[in-house]
């Protein structure tokens, strides 16, 4: 297998293994269980003497490829398929973790992940400390020492601030604690933590992976030591496994994943200089503009914006809810990287759990809307955005 391979040649080939029939497209291998040859083969297949899978709940043909395919793309060592992204963050952050640890987070998270932060772990004797991750000094000052655990996920949430993950590594490096970092919102195309010195990356390959609203998905990338000392038992007996059914959904999404985020991420930026102009809009919000408050780190961290774009009505809740009704191309949905223009209103959706505190300490405002860019013909979106937007005026 080629390791120098471009993206978009890997997304199609990378980690392809074929049945003995040759098949073009990979295999559903839809089984519990494997047979052996002989209680020796099984014994010595138990004892991880000899290579071969013994039950989906660890592994399977299926998801083995995907795996590998989302390995060579991430240059991970080593990945475990998770039915979930959130399958994929609690299994990251609990599997090496004990009671009287740490947590180190910066505070822009989904919600579910400030849940497994702020109420989940702590039921586990799991100290926690959230912090504004935009700034270095904060990580620093957070450290305690039985910190174990830095998380962070960049672009965030929906507000799309940027975290340097460099300089989070290298203060994460020097307390002995392991930083993850969720990245979703820049896909692995456009961010590559890892590179970056993270030593665990989390998606929900529901996003843009899928990426097309058929099946749920999450996948954990790191080393092959920390997989084996840390996350290969937890998987074992937890079973967060993801099916080899959806693993085959993915490996069919992610063969077009580089067309996708291009076209997603110029529908983004084109909607997003077009909102800049209009007068109903506060502010927008996208990885792409010099606006950005953080443009200088993404200049150096992403190869491109981002497929998302973030921005507040002047009129707030009730100007939000005006837009996103009279919107026809686009859709209300609180999924993203999806092929389809999807867009939703944190505040009363994906971020409703938090405190009004919470939302306002994030710059979440009751105007507050994200926007994920389909792979629509970008004047379209552009002219419906336009109509939309009129109706709000009136």
């Amino acid at each position: 297998m080629s390791k120098n391979w471009r993206p978009a040649t890997q997304l199609v080939h990378g980690g392809t293994t074929r049945s003995a029939h040759g098949e073009t497209s990979e295999a559903i291998f839809l089984t519990q269980g494997f047979v052996y040859d002989s209680s020796e083969a099984a014994e010595a297949r138990f004892k991880g003497e000899t290579e071969g899978f013994i039950y989906a709940r660890y592994g399977s043909p299926t998801n083995d490829m995907f795996e590998k395919r989302m390995c060579m793309l991430e240059g991970a060592e080593d990945a475990r398929a998770t039915a979930s992204g959130m399958a994929a963050v609690a299994a990251a952050i609990l599997c090496q973790l004990r009671a009287g640890d740490h947590i180190v987070a910066a505070r822009a998270l989904f919600g579910s992940c400030r849940w497994v932060v702020e109420t989940l772990a702590p039921k586990y004797g799991i100290e926690f400390t959230l912090i504004d991750g935009r700034f270095l000094e904060n990580w620093e000052k957070a450290v305690k020492p039985n910190t174990k655990v830095f998380f962070l996920e960049s672009p965030t949430n929906p507000t799309l601030e940027v975290v340097d993950i460099e300089g989070v590594a290298k203060i994460a490096n020097a307390v002995g604690a392991k930083l993850i970092v969720d990245n979703v919102f820049a896909t692995p195309l456009l961010q590559k933590p890892l590179e970056l010195g993270a030593h665990i990356v989390v998606y929900s390959a529901t996003k843009h992976i899928d990426g097309q609203g058929r099946c749920l998905g999450g996948v954990i990338l790191s080393d092959k030591d920390w997989i084996a000392e840390h996350l290969h038992d937890y998987f074992r007996h937890t079973g967060p496994a993801l099916s080899p059914f959806n693993a085959w959904t993915l490996l069919k999404g992610i063969e077009t994943l580089p067309l996708r985020v291009r076209q997603q991420s110029e529908n983004a930026a084109t909607i997003a200089d077009f909102l800049a102009e209009q007068n109903t809009v506060a502010k927008v919000i996208y990885p792409g503009r010099k606006d950005h408050p953080q443009a200088d780190i993404i200049a150096r961290q992403m190869t491109g914006g981002s497929t998302l774009v973030c921005f507040e009505m002047k009129g707030g809740k009730e100007a939000a809810f005006a837009l996103q009704n009279a919107l026809e191309i686009i859709k209300i949905s609180n999924n993203l990287g999806d092929s389809k223009s999807l867009i939703t209103h944190p505040a009363t959706t994906t971020h409703k759990n938090l405190s009004d505190e919470a939302r306002a300490e994030l710059g979440i405002s009751p105007g507050t809307v994200r926007l994920s860019a389909g792979i629509e013909d970008s004047q379209d979106l552009v002219d419906d955005f336009a109509r939309a937007l009129k109706s709000v005026q009136a």
